[in-house]
């Protein structure tokens, strides 16, 4: 049995505007992990990269909870556990840098204990440890993927699009926690918003799928999350009609925030596109970074 093995997973994003907790895809983007194992116990951690000085070697850090979760139950055996993180995906920015450690953890370990475990029971334990599925389904199978929750846990639809598109990520400086977002949405919403958003999701899955893009626009519009999370994120409004106006289909609240991700055509000039987002962002004191991304079609692998 090998006991090194090197991971890769892509970033996230989730919601893709009206998909609350539901729709999610993968991008290219990727974090990488190295796991390794030794027969003396303990954790180490090594983080090149993003949160090189907030991550530390715990039972609560995410790889290792993830990692452990599967190795105990498959191999049953006391070890020790070194994690080497190569971290390219900003954290708190609703680009699914938790899920990429979740992901890793499980994936990892089901590679080195013989490849016992389905993707359906990785993404079951994936969704226990997150909460929820919409994350961590596309970083574990990659596309596009429609997920939901029954009494037997999680399941995921993964689907490709009819035709390319390019996802324009733009991160402000300004994180924003899960929490805090989640917070922000209220209990209850009238039943005509919950229609629009039946609507739109319905239609954001149509136009892909059958590659008439040109409804793109309607269906990245949202009423459950995103009005809510605007007042959080700086800037936001001016952002999405600076991506439009560029040439985008549309704009969204990437996962819970703070990045905003506009959705476009390959052909269309998507520099432009980032810069004026990036202007936007700054006429509202915001600096930001932009990445040009294309759709992760595997989601976590072996490297």
């Amino acid at each position: 049995m090998k006991n090194k093995i090197t991971v890769i997973v892509p970033a996230t994003s989730a919601n893709c505007g009206p998909g609350y907790d539901s729709l999610g895809l993968a991008c290219d983007l990727y974090n990488d992990f190295t796991f390794e194992i030794s027969e003396r116990t303990g954790f180490a951690l090594e983080v090149i990269g993003e949160g090189e000085d907030r991550l530390y070697a715990s039972g609560r850090n995410l790889a290792f909870l993830a990692f452990f979760k599967v190795w105990n139950e498959v191999q049953g055996t006391r070890i020790g556990l070194k994690v080497t993180m190569q971290n390219r995906i900003p954290l708190s920015r609703g680009l699914g840098s938790s899920s990429t450690a979740i992901v890793a953890g499980l994936v990892a370990a089901n590679l080195l204990t013989g490849a016992t475990l389905s993707k359906e029971q990785l993404l079951n334990y994936a969704t226990e440890i997150e909460g929820h599925p919409d994350n961590v389904a596309p970083a574990l199978l990659g596309g596009i993927t429609i997920s939901y929750m029954d009494e037997q846990g999680a399941h995921s639809l993964r689907f490709l699009p009819q035709k390319e598109l390019r996802f324009i990520a733009v991160v402000p400086e300004q994180p924003l926690s899960t929490h805090k977002a989640r917070q922000a949405i209220p209990q209850q919403i009238p039943h005509h918003d919950a229609v629009f958003n039946a609507s739109r999701t319905a239609l954001y899955v149509g136009a892909l799928m059958s590659g008439n893009y040109q409804y793109l626009s309607a269906a990245l519009e949202d009423r459950l999350h995103q009005p809510y999370r605007m007042p959080l994120i700086i800037g936001t409004e001016a952002v999405f009609e600076a991506a439009k106006a560029s040439g985008a289909y549309g704009a969204i609240i990437s996962g819970a925030g703070s990045t905003l991700m506009a959705y476009a055509d390959p052909e269309k000039d998507c520099t432009k596109i980032a810069a004026a987002m990036i202007d936007a962002f700054k006429k509202h004191g915001q600096n930001s970074t932009a990445h040009i991304l294309k759709l992760d079609f595997a989601g976590a692998r072996e490297k």
